[in-house]
């Protein structure tokens, strides 16, 4: 290649003689140019695999990320990545906003069966993981804690996107992403009090043991409250519905991201927390009609390709491998045995789907454990492996198994012919 770049080379240096503008002959292609291919390359892959496979979409934005990042190809660089994530953390923040705004309290106070489900998925998959990691893997009870608070949640980014392509409604469809947002919910509480045993266990400072987590569930709140404040106040004077009230709507929200990455607050419970308030608190309804348009989809794109970029697999063993196996077959039995026994309501193939449903694990554990390598890196990028690779399976798998719960359910738009009559 540095061969046949000679002559242009020459050529370029003997015109810049004569033209003094031009810059000097580029080496290498610009970082944003590659990574826009990327991004292109992702979304026809995604194209290709929906429109031949009927696969999910999500599922070729990732293996692009995978496949020419930095741990296999190598066409995009770690510093093409660095400079993405502020719009990979504003696309998982709009995303996990609309998770948040979906999360609806009032149907889960008037229904115990829920609540139950609710209480069995998080306390069982927590535990279950937990026991794994400890005593199957042999990590400490600190590391096994971190892996617990990573990966016990589902995926609502995920669930959201796959129901909004799959066009689903229904009984198993708002269970799904009633769960799979409480679990999140409560597994960013989780990771909070994990940065303080972290902190604890490997720095013996108890000042940031408790400084720390308060800092993340405090901040982020803050922040949560006195945007959706602020949104609610302004759309409340806008036409609803309207073009101005989806602005408002995606200001804020990045608002609400630039503020968490200024006060180094999780992006991703921040907007959770926002989505939670808004659906809450807006008593006028200024904004519960108020959907993101199509164009959030271009936010999943660059999403799901730099979390693909971002798995370490130059770090895969076979061991590690089979362990990342073992625990999402623990999480998954969790999963499905604390909703098919929890919620009595709907007919029992339907809360078996729930269980199936609820499995995708992606970019949130994606992030939370880098959140939390990041603040040790020597010791916690190698221990942080397993939820890395788990999370790194169920890119690929997650999308699928949720697709296939939500059709089989016969709720999609347009359902298998397999799809089984269990209304």
């Amino acid at each position: 290649m540095t061969e046949l770049l000679q002559w242009p080379r020459r050529l370029w240096e003997a015109t810049q003689e004569r033209l003094f503008f031009l810059p000097p002959f580029p080496d290498q292609i610009d970082s944003l140019a590659l990574f826009s291919l990327l991004l292109v390359a992702g979304l026809l892959i995604g194209e290709t695999l929906h429109a031949r496979l009927r696969w999910p979409r999500l599922i070729g934005y990732v293996l692009a990320g995978t496949f020419f990042g930095p741990s296999l190809l190598g066409w995009i660089g770690v510093e093409a990545l660095a400079q993405a994530r502020p719009i990979a953390d504003a696309a998982l923040g709009l995303l996990l906003l609309e998770a948040g705004r979906r999360l609806d309290l009032r149907w889960l106070a008037s229904n115990p069966a829920l609540l139950r489900g609710a209480v069995g998925d998080i306390a069982l998959s927590f535990i279950a993981i937990y026991l794994f990691a400890s005593l199957v893997v042999g990590l400490s009870p600190v590391w096994a804690a971190a892996t617990a608070a990573v990966t016990m949640a589902s995926a609502p980014a995920v669930v959201l996107l796959t129901v909004e392509e799959s066009k689903a409604q229904g009984q198993v469809t708002e269970r799904v992403v009633l769960y799979s947002s409480l679990a999140s919910a409560v597994s960013f509480v989780l990771f909070a009090f994990v940065l303080g045993i972290v902190h604890s266990e490997l720095a013996g400072n108890w000042l940031n043991a408790v400084a720390h987590p308060v800092w993340v569930v405090v901040g982020g709140s803050a922040i949560a409250w006195f945007v959706s404040r602020f949104a609610l106040a302004v759309a409340a004077r806008l036409p609803k519905r309207s073009l101005a009230q989806v602005f408002i709507l995606v200001a804020s929200a990045l608002f609400a991201v630039g503020l968490a990455r200024m006060l180094a607050v999780p992006v991703f419970l921040t907007l959770f927390l926002m989505g939670a308030l808004l659906a809450f608190r807006d008593e006028r309804q200024a904004l519960r009609y108020t959907e993101l348009p199509e164009a959030h989809w271009l936010l999943a794109i660059i999403l799901f390709v730099v979390v693909g970029a971002s798995l370490p697999w130059r770090e895969f063993t076979w061991l590690t491998g089979l362990y990342a196996l073992g625990l999402l077959c623990v999480r998954a039995a969790a999963k499905i045995v604390a909703l098919y026994f929890a919620d009595g309501e709907p007919a029992p193939l339907k809360r078996l789907l729930v269980g199936v449903g609820v499995q995708p694990l992606s970019a949130t554990a994606v992030f939370m454990a880098y959140e939390i390598s990041g603040l040790y890196p020597d010791v916690g990028r190698s221990v942080l492996l397993l939820p890395l690779f788990a999370a790194a399976i169920m890119e690929i798998a997650g999308p699928a198994l949720c697709r296939f719960a939500l059709a089989y359910a016969g709720e999609t738009e347009r359902t298998d012919q397999n799809a089984g009559d269990i209304g």
